[in-house]
């Protein structure tokens, strides 16, 4: 086996590595099908099971679409590559922001519940929880902008320890004849509803958050082990039996042990309470759900970024998410990610429940998305057995389509609105910057051969202040940018002192006579950067330098000493005119002031 292929994933290194969005959704899904069947009283959550058994069985439509993206996409099926080949560049656009927002809550929705688990496990830490979750995210954040390596093998321990700990738990509750812990609290107050079909709808609904990260796996085919296809394909069933059995698994002990909605305790605490007991079992099951909803969300950090970066080769998003920091990692991407999910933790309280229903609708977009692009796949191919493989992508493109109706519809005034408005805004905000890059590709002409470059006529202006080491430096690195160079002092006519001021300068400046002019820029007021402004617009000359020269203190507290007025006039001159601006900085160490200290040229820019 080949070096390469030696650090690429196997089944159960795939497993850890990509499904843990998937699995992690263990610890929120079965709650959020309670918390709405809650609504119609005890029976209702009987009906738990039911409702697990259709978002199951809906599970299994999407495993084996997505293995059947797998085989048609070995390279990488996510649904804005599947989308952008087979729909066309809108629906691309669609899925590029369903998956950025379906990164941004996984975050959010996996750090909160993370923190729920932890809570439930000590409930002093309750009244933290919106400070908890802000530290979690801080750590993942740091750890991410460190560049430190998604290892597989760094994920298979938890993840094993998680899984086993979670079907321990459901062996231990079948085999159980009356729960060990019965967690209680005071009823709550309020209206009971009819158990209806509304209610299911919205119970399957939330549920449906247990689906996200499906999809992972055939976004990464390219990271398996040869034959690629094959152990990518058997990962994905793995998954699906694995996530199943969980979901059906926990919901059975959910209806036999007769679990309700607990302020401050979730719904998994209350299972591994009932089968396991308070004692080490159950701190084993919160503490492997908080290690592994934390690397969940870390996998938002790996994907997002990467996807900005696409987008920004494809000029939907600004060209800055392009670039990588010294360790290699797509540091605005990151930012992003962690500002938003900030944002939301915050305006959300840090509570899990309000974050789950806004996760599946845009989960629920690019599956339908990514299904309908391999419908137009197959018909256009059309291998050996297209006609079934059609039916199962136009069948998971149905369901998923429906279901991302029925998520939106049910939790509307619940928050989904929110992601109703968000995703088309990005669309339209992504088709806006691609319109902007396109003008400026119009107006540089690229994709052609220009003519031939020709000398253009120039000018060098330097304002200055006064004769010193700082202006000689100046005039010497303008002599070199060319021949035309001019010191440049704005003054004000109607000031004694500033008038003084500039007599004593043209005397030092004619004592100096560094072979420069010196011309006076004057004005009604005092005010340095209008007049230096005028005077470049009104150059007949087509190429105009100024050089602005500035000192670089050693110490960052020493900025604040600074009047910054080379910044206030390199911002009105990019601002106002078209000169090329520099910005030379002469930098103060603190050392003998007898050492020779050579000026840094740091900045050369040129206005639109």
């Amino acid at each position: 086996m080949s070096g390469d292929e030696r650090h690429r994933l196997g089944v159960i290194g795939g497993l850890a590595a990509l499904s843990l969005d998937a699995m992690a959704s263990v610890a929120y899904g079965p709650e959020a099908i309670v918390l709405i069947l809650a609504l119609g009283g005890a029976n209702a959550i009987g009906l738990t099971l039911p409702v697990t058994l259709a978002i199951a069985g809906l599970l299994l439509v999407l495993v084996l679409s997505y293995r059947q993206v797998i085989a048609a996409f070995p390279n990488g099926g996510g649904s804005y590559g599947v989308s952008k080949r087979y729909l066309g560049r809108r629906a691309s656009l669609v899925a590029g922001a369903s998956l950025v927002i379906d990164y941004v809550l996984n975050v959010a929705v996996s750090v909160a519940a993370g923190v729920a688990a932890l809570t439930s496990a000590v409930p002093g830490l309750y009244g933290y929880r919106v400070w908890l979750a802000l530290a979690v995210l801080a750590i993942v954040t740091a750890v991410n902008l460190k560049g430190v390596a998604n290892s597989a093998r760094m994920f298979i321990v938890p993840t094993a320890v998680f899984v086993a700990a979670i079907l321990t738990v459901i062996l231990a509750g079948l085999l159980r004849g009356e729960p060990a812990v019965t967690t209680t609290s005071a009823e709550q107050a309020g209206q009971i509803h009819a158990i209806g079909v509304l209610l299911l709808l919205k119970a399957f609904a939330n549920g449906c958050a247990a689906l996200t990260g499906v999809e992972a796996i055939a976004n990464a085919v390219p990271s398996f082990r040869k034959p690629r296809a094959v152990r990518a394909q058997r990962a994905e069933l793995v998954l699906g039996v694995l996530l199943a059995t969980m979901l059906i698994g926990l919901a059975v002990l959910i209806k036999k042990f007769e679990i309700k909605p607990v302020e401050g305790v979730t719904v998994l605490s209350q299972l591994a309470d009932a089968s396991l007991g308070h004692g080490f079992g159950y701190y084993v099951v919160q503490f492997s759900t908080v290690i592994l909803l934390a690397l969940a969300a870390n996998t938002s950090y790996g994907g997002l970024p990467v996807l900005a970066q696409l987008l920004a080769k494809d000029h939907f998003v600004p060209h800055v998410f392009k670039l990588r920091g010294q360790r290699q990692v797509y540091r605005y991407g990151i930012g992003f990610l962690t500002l938003v999910s900030a944002v939301l933790l915050i305006a959300a309280r840090g509570d899990m429940n309000t974050l789950v229903p806004l996760f599946a609708i845009g989960v629920f977009v690019g599956f339908t998305l990514s299904q309908a692009g391999m419908v137009r796949h197959w018909w256009h191919t059309r291998p050996g057995g297209w006609r079934f493989k059609l039916a199962l992508n136009g069948l998971g493109a149905v369901l998923t389509g429906v279901a991302a109706v029925v998520v939106t519809a049910t939790k509307f005034t619940e928050g989904a609105w929110l992601i109703v408005i968000a995703l088309p805004a990005l669309v339209v905000l992504m088709q806006a910057v691609q319109r902007n890059y396109r003008r400026i590709g119009v107006r540089l002409e690229l994709g052609r051969v220009p003519d031939r470059p020709k000398a253009h006529r120039s000018r060098v202006l330097v304002p200055v202040n006064g004769v010193s080491k700082l202006t000689r430096d100046a005039i010497s690195v303008a002599s070199g940018l060319g021949h035309d160079v001019v010191a440049v002092h704005a003054v004000n006519a109607s000031d004694p002192d500033d008038v003084r001021d500039f007599n004593k300068l043209i005397a030092d400046w004619e004592r100096w006579n560094p072979g420069v002019p010196l011309v006076a820029l004057t004005d009604d007021r005092r005010r340095l950067t209008d007049p230096i402004v005028r005077y470049v617009k009104h150059l007949e000359i087509e190429t105009v330098f100024v050089l602005i020269p500035e000192i670089e203190p050693e110490h960052l507290w020493q900025r604040l000493l600074q009047n910054q007025r080379g910044a206030l006039l390199a911002h009105a001159l990019r601002r106002h005119t078209n000169a090329v601006v520099c910005r030379m900085r002469f930098r103060i160490p603190d050392t003998d002031p007898a050492t020779e200290v050579e000026p840094t040229l740091v900045t050369i820019s040129r206005s639109a």
